[in-house]
């Protein structure tokens, strides 16, 4: 275990816990919005808020990255300790958009604490999460007495994560020697709940396609022409129908290929977790589960591969009838990817079985969006280990696991670094990520912070 002492962390943390949330709020209070215009430039200045106050924190080395888009922050913390792991923690801070009219009970870029709880646009995602790691870190210092981490510490804070990353990869294409690390640390993420502190072990990748669909020139008489010519719509309803088996598997010829499946270590720990799946289907407004066979709802959302419809229409659609053949007719379709699967593969597999079932007379054209791909750190890794015993002494109790069903640009680190990716926040489903008064519980934040700060010591000792 680390030597960091539990006490002198706690100590340290409450000790600096006001001037740590003043900062905290100054830098909720920039707008860094990176999907409207209007705040391109408070975006930048959230990257120089950031840049300054890590270098305030005694990181050494702190640098803006300019890329076609909003600007990173980069930060670097070499160690003292010869040999010591290299560990780069990301995150981002730009925010949604927000105004008070969307059903904020105060002002979103005026943070206010309320009830044990911050509240403000980014006070959880992600702004609370990354600036955690500023006081984290000096309370490791405080309390082991070190002049430097027990790592080699370094810090990626995109600006365009809100905005879909669109050029993080090539950011981190081209300063790969500079982000080169043992461990990936992704600061953007969350907690099963307030109660249950878990740990996520990986998230889904993503591959999105829109398939289109052009029989006749122009909408035709379904008197004159029906039944004589082909139908884009019945085409398309036909593939949407053979997209899945009375199984609920992806009918996908190599779709499967390759897939990492769970072990049975991972599923016990799965139901461990307080899921009730009544609750869980009154949030997603739906009346019953429904999804491959032989896995539970959990299993389904983190671990297995999907196919969905996200949208499909062709014809006519407006009131009353109108008897006709369409001359299109379109489905926009996307595929959550687990570990094991590669998205260039996966493209190609579903445009095979989609031109495969095109019949002659239609004209199709089949478009992928860049794909996102997976990734999963497994329960034996000595890093992740560390991270729950960092969590665990933090909390006090025992820490669970959890996966991510959704895909972000984690698994792009992963991918050009090397490196095994590993999940760190302190969020909770209530933190309301996205929405009107959005918030962070101060109580998680500052474990959030203890935790770091033992983190740093259980990394060493763990990657040695």
């Amino acid at each position: 275990m680390s030597d960091t002492p539990d006490s002198a962390v706690r100590t340290y943390t409450e000790q600096h816990r006001a001037a740590f949330l003043d900062d905290l709020a100054a830098w909720l209070r920039i707008p860094s919005v990176s999907a409207q215009p209007e705040h391109v430039g408070d975006v930048r200045r959230s990257a120089e808020w950031l840049s300054a106050k890590l270098a305030e924190t005694g990181f050494p080395v702190t640098e803006i990255w300019e890329t076609p888009g909003a600007p990173a922050v980069f930060a670097e913390w070499p160690s003292e300790d010869p040999g010591a792991p290299v560990v780069l923690v990301y995150g981002h801070h730009d925010v949604q958009p927000a105004a008070r009219e969307d059903g904020w009970s105060t002002d979103p870029f005026e943070p206010v604490i309320r009830d044990g709880r911050m509240y403000g646009r980014g006070a959880a995602d992600d702004k609370g999460q990354v600036f955690f790691h500023t006081l984290g870190v000096r309370a490791h210092l405080a309390a082991t007495g070190r002049t430097t981490p027990a790592v080699h510490l370094k810090l990626l804070i995109e600006g365009e994560e809100e905005s879909g990353s669109p050029h993080f990869r090539a950011l981190a294409e081209e300063r790969a020697a500079r982000l080169a690390a043992d461990v990936v640390i992704v600061s953007d993420t969350g907690m099963w709940d307030e109660n249950t502190p878990t740990v996520c072990t990986g998230m889904r990748g993503l591959a999105e396609c829109e398939i289109e669909l052009n029989g006749p020139d122009q909408d035709i008489h379904s008197g004159s022409f029906g039944g004589a010519v082909p139908n884009p719509a019945t085409v398309l309803a036909r593939l949407v129908a053979a997209l899945h088996d009375t199984e609920g598997r992806v009918a996908v010829p190599g779709f499967y290929d390759g897939v990492t499946e769970l072990t049975e270590a991972e599923r016990a720990l799965f139901a461990e977790l307080p899921f009730d799946e009544d609750t869980w289907l009154r949030t997603a407004g739906s009346y019953a589960t429904a999804g491959e066979a032989g896995y539970s709802t959990l299993e389904r959302v983190w671990a297995r591969p999907t196919a969905e419809v996200n949208g499909i229409g062709g014809g006519y659609q407006g009131a009353g009838s109108k008897t006709v053949i369409p001359s299109s007719a379109l489905v926009k379709l996307s595929f959550r990817l687990v570990a094991g699967q590669d998205p260039e593969r996966i493209q190609e597999a579903v445009r095979s079985w989609a031109e495969d079932r095109i019949p002659a007379g239609i004209r199709h054209r089949i478009t992928f969006s860049p794909a996102t791909r997976p990734c999963l750190t497994p329960l034996d890794h000595p890093a992740l280990q560390a991270v729950a015993r960092a969590m665990g002494r933090a909390f006090g109790t025992k820490i669970l696991f959890t996966r991510e069903g959704g895909s972000g640009p984690a698994a792009d680190l992963q991918d050009v670094l090397g490196a095994p990716v590993l999940f760190l926040g302190i969020s909770v489903p209530s933190d309301g990520w996205h929405g009107p008064d959005e918030k962070v519980e101060l109580g998680l934040l500052l474990k959030g912070v203890e935790t770091t700060a033992h983190l740093w010591g259980e990394l060493a000792d763990a990657l040695r």
